[in-house]
């Protein structure tokens, strides 16, 4: 049987991906659809886009397929023809990236999971087939016209902070798992309301609709194709773009640009600036929003004391790497503790923690710099 993994090195694979000259073009999909074996669903999707030259990330389960990949530019017609001779994938919606150089992926990965999106929910009579209605960018703008209609973001607070629609209510948390519990009780008392739910490419908010469905409310709706597609149809339409800011997107880029808008400040000096980045030091590795200067000042660390450790001999810093692994078992052990122990004497789920990056950041104006 052919490899149907990847093993050369990451290292070697990207050097390889930036010396291409053939143009990429980066596109994401998903679908619910039911699968019956995803492990050999998972096999023959591996040998067809490997030999289209496919590079990416796409995660298949029982619920379906969900995918952010790469194809080479001239290919692309060859992708479309091979997905549609694969069953329960017959016209997927490929949305197109907005913002592209082609070097967002350089490795094909898929791998089975129990979800496609981790969700939390472990209702049984939870069904997908009944989710809300689809609205296409011009119906999008047209409800969103009347100030009854609610438009809810569906996606994490570090998504949200660059870019959102005009009027979209947070849902403030880290993870779409915590999210869909906050957003049934942030709008239990709009049951009746119209609500429009959206995201970056379509498949959380698709199955946010549904739940809020499963939960009792009646009028809700989820933006076709997300983020992603909204915008290239403003764009080939001609219509308003609803939309400020940056979309928050998760490969290489880290973003792609949807207006001319700086909704978003940097963490450290507060200068408007919406670009992500991971701090530098590999045992920290926050994400979070950083300008130019102080990315110079702090060398791409998200603080003095992360760079100090960045300009470390390379044998110190493993050794702080690997404390600081073994402390972060520790303290997610004892988080455990005290979450299951909370929930029981709550008499259920587990307490919500939001904004991970915001409260370990440490800014400069709360901890001066030691030089």
């Amino acid at each position: 049987m052919a490899l149907l993994h990847n093993r050369v090195s990451q290292k070697e694979l990207k050097q390889r991906l930036m010396q291409e000259t053939e143009p990429r073009t980066t596109l994401s999909f998903y679908r619910y659809v039911p699968i019956g074996d995803p492990r050999a669903f998972r096999d023959e999707l591996y040998l067809g886009l490997n030999e289209l030259a496919v590079f990416g990330r796409i995660y298949v389960a029982a619920e379906g397929i969900n995918g952010q990949i790469s194809v080479p530019t001239p290919t692309f017609g060859a992708l479309q023809s091979w997905l549609d001779m694969v069953p329960g994938l017959e016209g997927l919606r490929l949305n197109i990236a907005v913002d592209d150089d082609g070097k967002s992926f350089w490795v094909l990965k898929i791998k089975v999971r129990e979800k496609i999106v981790a969700d939390g929910i472990d209702d049984p009579a939870f069904d997908m087939a009944r989710k809300g209605h689809y609205v296409d960018a011009a119906a999008f703008n047209r409800l969103t016209e009347d100030p009854g209609t609610i438009v809810v973001d569906m996606r994490n607070h570090y998504e949200y902070e660059v870019g959102h629609f005009e009027n979209a209510i947070e849902v403030p948390s880290d993870t779409f798992r915590e999210q869909l519990p906050l957003s049934v009780d942030l709008l239990k008392d709009k049951k009746e309301s119209p609500i429009i739910m959206y995201c970056t490419g379509g498949i959380r908010c698709e199955k946010a609709s549904a739940w809020l469905l499963h939960q009792g409310f009646t009028n809700v709706y989820h933006l076709e194709g997300g983020i992603i597609h909204y915008a290239n149809t403003v764009k080939e339409k001609g219509l308003e773009n609803k939309f400020k800011g940056k979309n928050f997107v998760f490969d290489d880029r880290m973003g792609e640009r949807i207006s001319g808008e700086i909704i978003a400040h940097c963490h450290q000096c507060g200068r408007p600036t919406d670009t992500h980045t991971n701090c530098r030091n590999d045992s920290c590795h926050l994400l979070f929003i950083q300008c130019a200067d102080c990315a110079a000042r702090y060398e791409g660390c998200c603080s003095a004391d992360c760079r100090d450790t960045l300009n470390l001999p390379e044998d110190e810093r493993r050794e702080r790497r690997q404390a600081a692994a073994r402390a972060a078992g520790d303290a997610a052990r004892a988080a455990g503790d005290a979450a299951r122990a909370a929930g029981e004497m709550a008499g259920g789920g587990l307490p919500h923690v939001f904004n991970k990056s915001r409260s370990r950041l440490r800014l400069p104006d709360k901890h001066p710099e030691k030089d």
